[in-house]
């Protein structure tokens, strides 16, 4: 059965096909004829179709299970549910992303769900570091910061970060040392992250598409320059 499925390595959207996963379950039996409780593990291996990619996704969900001697086995929705691989929905940023921002922003993915007070501050820390490496801002209080660089963006990223400055005891902190760890609850801790790659795209990865997009061009033009001139110099009326 074919599914659609975002690879957490490269973002890639693709249909799954059953060339592109494996999938099996297990059911563990009660141990005696009392106890009626049955329960499954079930993995799902994905591997992405993207020929620039190839990654994996590999995750283990325990799951109530109905056994049928006579038949498939049913089950239920996942009880818990692990993912070995990638360890976190981090996604991959570029080399040019300084290394300390990509750093914050994939361990913050990677505790969101178990610390979030700790992932919501790997995460200011992590804008902090985005506003001080690309505008350049006037080092300061975080709010202050994010300040400066209200006239310098598009206003959809402005209302972005806004939006989430605005929420809860994100908000509550914004004037508190990057450093300090506050009290968040998980969707907090998340909806930092979500800002995180969206600055990270509109302003790094952007710019840098657009500066190879017109180097191209510069590159192609030299080029039909360098042919025209050589054209005329093999010319007979040269």
């Amino acid at each position: 059965m074919a599914f659609n499925w975002d690879c957490p390595t490269c973002g890639h959207a693709a249909t799954i096909r059953s060339a592109d996963y494996s999938y099996g379950h297990v059911t563990m039996k009660p141990p005696s004829k009392e106890d009626n409780y049955y329960c499954g593990i079930r993995y799902l291996y994905i591997r992405c179709p993207n020929e620039k990619c190839k990654s994996y996704e590999l995750t283990v969900s325990h799951v109530p299970a109905d056994y049928n001697p006579r038949g498939e086995d049913k089950y239920g929705e996942p009880i818990s549910r692990w993912r070995f691989f990638p360890r976190s929905n981090a996604q991959v940023f570029p080399d040019y992303v300084p290394a300390p921002i990509r750093e914050d922003y994939e361990e913050s993915c990677l505790i969101a769900e178990l610390s979030p007070k700790a992932s919501a501050t790997l995460s200011r820390r992590c804008l902090q570091g985005i506003l001080r490496d690309f505008w350049k801002v006037k080092p300061g209080k975080l709010a202050n910061e994010i300040a400066q660089i209200k006239d310098k963006c598009d206003h959809l990223t402005w209302d972005a970060i806004e939006a989430v400055r605005k929420v809860g005891n994100i908000g509550a902190h914004m004037e508190e040392d990057v450093n300090v760890i506050v009290d968040v609850v998980p969707g907090e801790a998340q909806l930092f992250i979500r800002l995180i790659e969206t600055v990270v795209k509109d302003w790094y990865i952007a710019t840098a598409e657009r500066k190879k997009r017109l180097e191209d061009v510069v590159a192609v033009a030299k080029a039909k320059d360098a042919e025209k001139k050589a054209a005329k110099a093999a010319s007979p009326d040269a």
